[in-house]
């Protein structure tokens, strides 16, 4: 994993702590939840993404998903997650646990994005920089998931490379490209 921008101390504690909650457990494409953490943050690191959002892509799980139920944290207990990788990047994993898919997704071509707060129901405008460091997660984690899963990228891959392709402007250039390449378009 190339994670060149996290400082090897941080980077050990928190993998230690998604060990001590499971993650190395739980089975995921291409191995354990800890595994695909750890693929989703390596992509991260050679898109050069910012150090929050490489160590929020490690942890994006933390909280569960709409696409993955299983969390490693109650949300009860977010001041934890805060005090091991700090403030934005804990923000930033919230943000991507509690956005409720169905709602968004088809929103995020807009200029401007209403989000839906899984766990709340509450909606509100998505700060452009936050939906970016959403979307790069977001794409880092599908082409991890995808790769792995040869039966899912056939299924999922067009729609994702659909997806990706109209909110490309959410996108790094490698983020975009990574997507474009490995996701098979969408054939009429």
């Amino acid at each position: 994993m190339n994670a060149s921008n996290v400082s090897t101390p941080q980077w050990d504690r928190i993998e230690r702590f998604l060990i001590e909650h499971g993650a190395d457990r739980i089975p995921h494409p291409g191995g354990t939840l800890l595994t695909h953490l750890k693929r989703v943050a390596g992509l991260l690191a050679d898109w050069d993404a910012a150090t929050h959002i490489q160590v929020a892509g490690l942890c994006h799980a933390t909280y569960g998903t709409d696409g993955f139920g299983q969390s490693l944290l109650d949300l009860a207990d977010r001041p934890i997650l805060v005090h091991l990788i700090g403030e934005p990047a804990e923000a930033l994993v919230y943000f991507y646990a509690s956005c409720d898919r169905d709602a968004v997704y088809p929103r995020l071509a807009d200029d401007k994005v209403l989000f839906r707060d899984r766990f709340t129901g509450g909606e509100e405008y998505a700060d452009p920089r936050e939906l970016s460091a959403f979307m790069e997660i977001t794409a880092a984690n599908e082409l991890d998931v995808m790769t792995q899963n040869p039966a899912l990228a056939v299924q999922h891959g067009a729609a994702l490379h659909e997806l990706f392709g109209r909110t490309r402007h959410h996108l790094s250039p490698r983020a975009w490209h990574d997507c474009h390449t490995q996701l098979p378009p969408v054939t009429r």
